[in-house]
């Protein structure tokens, strides 16, 4: 057996800098890392963990991932600074509440800046100057009620709300892009200024392009909102897709 020697090539460590998100995903979650992969340029790193959860996804079984948001907040690469952690959830966020969520998630890592879908959607629809919105989400309709109120209490009219009636994660992460086109097309009216596309689970960051040169208004995903908002904590601008990547990210304390 050969003899294992300490190598004579002294170790040099890269210097160059890297913006760290983290994110904390849905253990059923399917899309939020691959939207994150696309979009993110090669100076921004997403590091991601996971909460537990089971299906169906209902305001109850929601709730129930409060409990674990600070644990999986504590295994997001400790000793190294985070940029922003976004909670990859939409549904979640709106019936958990977002102060909650963060509370939950700085416990474990005080001070960074903590990103929700629809908090991030809101803002969103501020930085682009709409207030009223259509929305459609893949969910049953006891899970996209939350939603309604959440976006009602924020300032914001709902014009329309339509739901695509799934119960389980892991189905609307596989729903064709042919349902959310015309589902898009479906919910929409002509007092929408924007389109919110629900739900950190539908692939529908790939369709937005062609839904706002289809409908000619602004659509906004979660993934898309979270992404965008996370983006501005670490202070870089890329091109991204839709409208929204086209005006500065929003980034409150």
């Amino acid at each position: 057996m050969a003899t294992v020697h300490a190598s004579p090539v002294a170790v040099r460590l890269d210097p160059r800098p890297v913006h760290r998100i983290g994110m904390i995903a849905l253990a059923t979650d399917l899309t939020s890392e691959r939207d994150a992969a696309r979009l993110l340029p090669p100076e921004v790193a997403m590091h991601t963990t996971r909460v537990p959860f089971e299906n169906p996804t209902t305001p109850d079984t929601l709730r129930r991932l409060a409990g674990g948001l600070t644990g999986a907040a504590d295994l997001l690469v400790p000793g190294l600074d985070l940029a922003a952690i976004i909670f990859s959830c939409t549904a979640a966020s709106a019936t958990i509440g977002d102060a909650a969520v963060r509370a939950a998630i700085q416990t474990a890592r005080p001070g960074v800046p903590v990103v929700t879908p629809p908090d991030a959607a809101t803002q969103a629809f501020a930085a682009l100057g709409v207030r009223r919105i259509a929305l459609l989400t893949p969910y049953l309709p006891e899970t996209t009620a939350p939603m309604v109120r959440y976006f009602q209490a924020r300032g914001l009219t709902i014009v329309a709300a339509q739901c695509l009636g799934l119960a389980d994660d892991r189905e609307m992460a596989r729903v064709a892009p042919q349902t959310i086109l015309a589902a898009a097309e479906a919910v929409d009216t002509a007092d929408a200024e924007a389109v919110f596309l629900s739900c950190t689970a539908l692939p529908a960051l790939g369709l937005i392009d062609a839904l706002e040169a289809t409908l000619g208004k602004p659509v906004v995903s979660s993934n898309q909102a979270s992404l965008w908002q996370a983006l501005g904590h670490a202070a870089v601008a890329i091109e991204g897709p839709g409208r929204l990547f086209a005006v500065p990210a929003s980034v409150p304390a």
